[in-house]
């Protein structure tokens, strides 16, 4: 294993999410969906993409930019495709092949033709596809069983985080269904771990110089 690949492990183990997933990391040429779950999937795609060349959004005109940033998704690298019309499939397969990451919306049932020429084209590339919805060849499921925003006491205050139950199943090592608690979004809209002891775990902030933030996300069609 590489040194780049190693230390993108390392991070994958740190997170509440890497527990989730076998081998603790999204495997390069596979399908991960979120269940439906926008935030889920954003703190999938700021993980797959760490140490990655760029990711790409299709058909997911409600992904909110600032939303995404918050996640850890580096704007400067990514690509929308807001609305690939009635020939998705064949925009999609196209993005596989020359992004490392790709998230796609609710595209509706997929032909099996059409996920086996999809799933061709992953184990080509060694792309990673992570779904909002569900997608019946996906090798692991994640979804949010249970939610609930905390920091708002008796109808005043701010919303601190997003306190929620992530389940996984799937094919082979993540077969058995498991369960994580975790803050998604948690601080500074990033996922995080939960600490029992303390509640909601404070965020490590950073002054960011006028000027060094890239916030340029490129929207195609």
């Amino acid at each position: 294993m590489s040194d780049g690949a190693a230390s993108r492990t390392g991070e994958w183990e740190a997170s509440p999410l890497g527990a989730l997933l076998p081998g603790g990391h999204v495997r390069a040429g596979t399908v991960v969906t979120a269940g439906g779950d926008v935030p889920l999937l954003l703190a999938l795609a700021a993980e797959a993409s760490r140490g990655a060349a760029g990711w790409a959004a299709v058909g997911l005109p409600q992904l909110g930019v600032l939303a995404a940033e918050a996640a850890g998704l580096d704007l400067a690298s990514g690509m929308r495709i807001d609305d690939p019309g009635r020939q998705w499939a064949q925009v999609l397969a196209a993005v596989l092949e020359a992004v490392p990451v790709v998230l796609v919306g609710a595209v509706g049932a997929v032909p099996d033709r059409v996920a086996g020429r999809l799933a061709a084209v992953l184990r080509r590339s060694g792309s990673v596809l992570l779904s909002v919805d569900r997608w019946q060849s996906a090798e692991v499921r994640l979804k949010v069983v249970a939610a609930s925003w905390e920091g708002v006491g008796q109808g005043h205050g701010l919303l601190h985080g997003r306190r929620v139950t992530v389940a996984v199943a799937g094919r082979g090592a993540a077969t058995s269904p498991r369960y994580a608690e975790m803050w998604l979004p948690g601080p500074g809209g990033v996922v995080a771990a939960v600490h029992h002891h303390d509640g909601l775990p404070r965020p490590e902030s950073a002054a960011v110089p006028a000027g060094a933030r890239r916030s340029v996300l490129h929207v195609v069609g």
